[in-house]
């Protein structure tokens, strides 16, 4: 059963819309998501579904600037101001208090995809003891110079322009690779799935093919960046379960090498239960993937296998 619900956000003027998928029967364990940049949550139904039907509450919020979150055009891929990655860490953390008074004696386990992926590392270094287990999808890790770059350039357009602004040059060095190694592409989100029907859905709808603002931009590159502070991540709770899956054709985890080396920094960091699965082939979106079942039943038996 799919249910819809609001909550007023971190920003104390924004209401924002959450799905949750209920099982039938027994209840084993609450899985909160993270979305991506440019989606939103019904994008998961059929991975939430599916775990509903094994036992899993799964909840997830539109963030801040994406979905049914938004009420103006001019909110998509803004957050806030000041500290936005920490805005939408705000409503992670209301989203997860929320669904713990509810089910305060199950384990609960986060899942992040791309942006959201950023966000649930970010989310874990400041709340992992309070985590059964946290999966990361779609994931990656840049050079400190990049990033840094990326966020000068952000407060640059912005104090020339302001936060709203929607920058072509950002866009494209952002995103603008992506689609380099599935030339000649069908269109321009052939990095995103295999499956054609997946990105033809996405491409003709507003609420996924709008451009950022620098707000959006510069506040991902301040999340990706403190995923990498090495004194943050010393703060996950040692014993905490971490899976880390990706395709290996995914662009935005270098076809691997981003995703194994942020795998390498939470061993680094001490972490023992630590897994990394690849599944060959699988472009960005996983869960989206021609070969989703086999994703969703790999996930599912992660889950099981740490509830405890």
């Amino acid at each position: 059963m799919r249910l819809e619900r609001k909550f007023r956000s971190s920003d104390g003027k924004t209401d924002i819309h959450v799905l949750l998928w209920m099982p039938e029967g027994e209840i084993r364990g609450v899985l909160q998501i993270a979305h991506g940049m440019c989606e939103f949550a019904e994008r998961y139904d059929g991975f939430a579904a599916f775990l509903a039907e094994h036992g899993y509450v799964v909840c997830v919020n539109d963030h801040l600037g994406h979905g049914k979150s938004v009420t103006d055009e001019q909110q998509l891929g803004f957050f806030r101001e000041k500290d936005g990655d920490g805005a939408l860490i705000a409503d992670m953390r209301r989203l997860h208090v929320i669904m713990k008074k509810r089910y305060p004696e199950l384990p609960y386990y986060m899942l992040g995809h791309s942006m959201g992926s950023f966000l649930v590392r970010q989310y874990m270094e400041m709340y992992g003891q309070e985590l059964a287990g946290v999966i990361i999808l779609g994931t990656g890790s840049y050079p400190r110079a990049v990033v840094r770059f990326g966020k000068g350039l952000c407060l640059c357009r912005a104090m020339m322009k302001n936060w709203h602004y929607r920058s072509h040059l950002i866009e494209n060095i952002a995103k603008g690779s992506y689609n380099k190694a599935f030339d000649p592409a069908r269109t321009p989100y052939d990095w995103l799935t295999r499956d054609e029907s997946i990105v033809d859905s996405f491409a003709s709808n507003p609420l996924n093919t709008f451009a950022f603002t620098v707000n959006g931009y510069y506040s991902m590159f301040s999340a990706i960046e403190k995923t990498q502070n090495r004194k943050l991540l010393a703060g996950i709770p040692k014993s905490l379960p971490i899976l880390l899956a990706s395709g290996t054709m995914d662009p935005v985890g270098s076809f691997t090498k981003g995703v194994k080396t942020a795998y390498e920094d939470l061993k680094k960091a001490g972490l023992y239960d630590v897994q990394l699965h690849f599944f060959e082939g699988d472009r960005h979106e996983i869960l989206n993937e021609l070969d989703r079942e086999d994703v969703y039943q790999y996930l599912l038996d992660w889950l099981n296998a740490h509830l405890t």
